[in-house]
């Protein structure tokens, strides 16, 4: 592990194997950057990174894989965007994707093989979100692998919701010849929804399981019901797969996959392991719960294939 500067803040890699790994853990503990170094001398991004920043706000930029808690997507109250009600009934404010990916971090440890970020809450982040916790990020590199944990520990005297995701932007088309149109994306999902703008959840059509990353449909579904936490993705011919997977989530859970991406040029397509559907303190399958003195854990690896 090194300490390096890079687009103009001190930021770390590490090199395990072919693959190499940016990472910024006091901002946002955002993993920034995973490539890898293929036989031939090239290099693949497997998660994007912009070489040209286009936002001086950190929190924003389109790449890497921002952490989305306490709810991942975008929560809705009394028909107000951007607010949550409490189980006590009280109405609070709440950013889209929540405040992680805005906030700072103190290094817990942090060695070669990867790290641990413990959340530092401001004002903002205690209003929103007014509990006694921790939020711990983990983060595990292997030659071909990461894994990324979210570690919640409950210190107060009451429950505690959350919902939490990752936003993974996996670089796609990576190979210069091919385009979205010959790459597949593998999700066992039983259910599919799309977000509307008041928060409600509308059921689509069963998806299929198996489609091209150039079918439009795929922006902002959701994916639900999952037979199994896997999604796959890769080359029509069922090389280079990537496999994002949900540890602990088997079927029944609530555990979900987004797809979205920015436009038909972006040089990226996200697909985000979720815990649950956004706004989930307002529809039915609900956030997971904390007690006191409780802790409660969201753990993915993506493996290349």
């Amino acid at each position: 592990m090194e300490s390096l500067d890079y687009q103009g803040r001190e930021i770390r890699r590490w090199t395990r194997g072919p693959s190499s790994f940016l990472a910024a853990p006091e901002t946002g503990a955002r993993l920034m950057n995973w490539n890898v170094t293929l036989g031939d001398g090239s290099v693949r991004d497997v998660i994007h990174w912009p070489e040209d920043l286009a936002s001086d706000d950190f929190a924003k930029v389109r790449g890497g894989n921002p952490i989305l808690f306490p709810f991942a997507g975008t929560s809705y109250a009394n028909e107000k965007r951007d607010h949550w009600k409490t189980p006590e009934d009280k109405l609070l404010l709440m950013p889209q994707h929540g405040f992680a990916r805005n906030s700072d971090f103190r290094i817990a440890s942090i060695d070669e093989y990867g790290f641990a970020a413990e959340l530092q809450p401001n004002e903002v982040a205690s209003a929103c979100y007014p509990y006694d916790y921790g939020l711990t990020v983990v983060y595990r590199f292997a030659e071909l692998r990461v894994q990324v944990s979210l570690i919640l520990e409950n210190y107060g005297d009451k429950a505690m919701p959350w919902s939490p995701g990752y936003h993974f932007y996996f670089h796609l088309p990576w190979r210069r010849d091919l385009e979205r149109n010959d790459f597949i994306l593998k999700i066992p999902a039983k259910t599919a929804y799309a977000y509307e703008p008041n928060g409600n959840l509308r059921q689509l059509p069963r998806p299929p399981g198996e489609e091209r990353f150039s079918e439009p449909s795929l922006v902002n579904r959701i994916h639900a019901d999952l037979k199994e936490p896997e999604a796959i993705f890769g080359t029509a011919n069922g090389e280079e797969n990537v496999s994002v997977r949900i540890e602990g989530g088997g079927s029944g859970s609530t555990r979900t996959f987004v797809t979205w991406t920015e436009s038909e040029e972006s040089p990226f397509y996200c697909v985000e392991p979720w815990m649950g559907p956004p706004n989930p303190t307002a529809h039915a399958q609900g956030p997971r719960f904390v007690g006191p003195g409780q802790r409660d854990e969201f753990t993915v690896e993506v493996n290349l294939l």
